[in-house]
């Protein structure tokens, strides 16, 4: 019985993906569940099992080919299937028989100095996955580096006032492309801002980082800043809420999924704390490290980038003081922490040096109103400002 398997609806959102590798090759038996292929997304790069027990007989995409959902990745039949598949190539022609080739996975030979490939396995990037824009094909120092920043296919191609090069819109990138324009079309952003002093928060923070130290736990601010935004979301729920359109309903969410975003080489990831308000400082600390680990590595699953009621970006980490975040739609709102800074604050009619941390709040205006997002900030502020306030009202 033959199978033509297609390329399924992974998750929400998704319509297509770029084939990474093939997992199984023309004629191999195959079991229920074994993995066929690897597809990278616009989210992660999923496994695809096959669906049933069976012989491949055809695969009808190459590794690198973009492949849309619903497609037909694999043909999947029985031994007699291959021979009819087989019998079938043969075609009478006027001057005999012409037998067409046999599908076949072919090792392409792949073109570098010895230098480029010790400089790919430092890179740890998969060297046959580069396309060469050296002679032959040949695969230069310049595009390992392209291929580490995501920039892979690029053309050279000059115009009327120079050289210039076109890299191919593919992936997060394409992703993104694509969707920040309905984004800011579908809500009415706008963006709030404020500061926050944290110097006592950031005494607390070096003080436990010398005990974690040991128990290899990387501690920063945002578990403090997320717990600070949990509370503030609970007193204002507004901003923990999705607009229904159809219905014409605001939807208030009870539950506090914490999405935040992790640069990656292909662009921004955005993995969610699932009931964050549930975890302490240590668990949310651990699990920020791990998904941002596998974000990077694109091993993160699906579903830890679904479900999100709120999102947190830092651009600090860049040199970045304010900033008007997207919302991550359909969400009402998103915090962006910037760069924290020393700055000199005047205290009961003293100069003093403080820790500031810039906050830039972007919210769906539809929802909810300016005055209620300066309270909201307002909370966070207080929360930050205050550690032992944000700890009394976590126990």
């Amino acid at each position: 019985m033959i199978t033509e398997f297609k390329f399924p609806d992974v998750a929400e959102g998704i319509i297509e993906g770029d084939l990474v590798r093939w997992m199984v090759k023309v004629g191999e038996k195959i079991k229920e569940d074994q993995i066929l292929v690897e597809i990278e997304t616009d989210k992660a790069v999923v496994e695809i099992p096959s669906p049933r027990d069976g012989v491949v007989i055809k695969l009808h995409y190459k590794e690198g080919d973009e492949v849309k959902v619903g497609s037909v990745l694999v043909t999947i039949g029985d031994e007699e299937d291959i021979k009819e598949e087989k019998s079938r190539k043969e075609t009478g022609t006027v001057v005999g028989v012409l037998e067409e080739p046999e599908e076949k996975i072919v090792n392409q030979v792949v073109l570098a100095t010895p230098g480029v490939r010790k400089m790919a396995q430092t890179m740890e990037i998969d060297i046959s996955l580069v396309e060469g824009t050296g002679p032959n094909g040949r695969i230069t120092e310049e595009d390992l580096k392209m291929h580490g920043d995501g920039l892979s296919g690029i053309r050279q191609e000059g115009d009327n006032y120079g050289d210039a090069k076109r890299v191919p819109l593919k992936g997060i990138r394409k992703t993104i492309a694509r969707n920040m324009p309905i984004y800011q079309q579908t809500t009415a952003t706008v963006t709030h801002i404020d500061e926050a002093d944290i110097t006592e928060l950031s005494l607390i923070l070096e003080k436990e980082k010398r005990t974690l130290e040991e128990k290899e736990v990387k501690l920063t601010y945002l578990p403090f800043i997320i717990k600070a935004v949990i509370i503030a979301l609970k007193d204002h729920p507004y901003l923990n809420s999705a607009l229904d359109e159809k219905k014409s309903e605001i939807i208030l969410k009870k539950y506090y999924n914490i999405g935040i975003g992790v640069d990656t080489k292909d662009g921004l990831i955005v993995p969610v704390i699932k009931d964050a308000d549930k975890k302490n400082i240590l668990q949310l600390a651990n699990e920020i490290k791990i998904l941002a680990e596998n974000a990077r590595a694109r091993t993160i699953n699906i579903d830890e980038m679904k479900g999100g009621s709120f999102s947190i970006t830092n651009i600090g980490a860049f040199g970045g003081i304010f900033a008007t975040p997207i919302i991550n739609y359909p969400e009402a709102a998103i915090l962006a922490t910037g760069r924290i800074q020393e700055k000199p604050v005047v205290i009961n009619s003293e100069i003093k040096i403080r820790m500031i941390l810039p906050l830039s709040l972007s919210f769906d205006h539809r929802i909810i109103d300016g005055g209620m997002a300066a309270r909201f900030t307002n909370s966070i502020v207080k929360h930050l400002e205050d550690p032992g306030l944000l700890l009394l009202e976590l126990r």
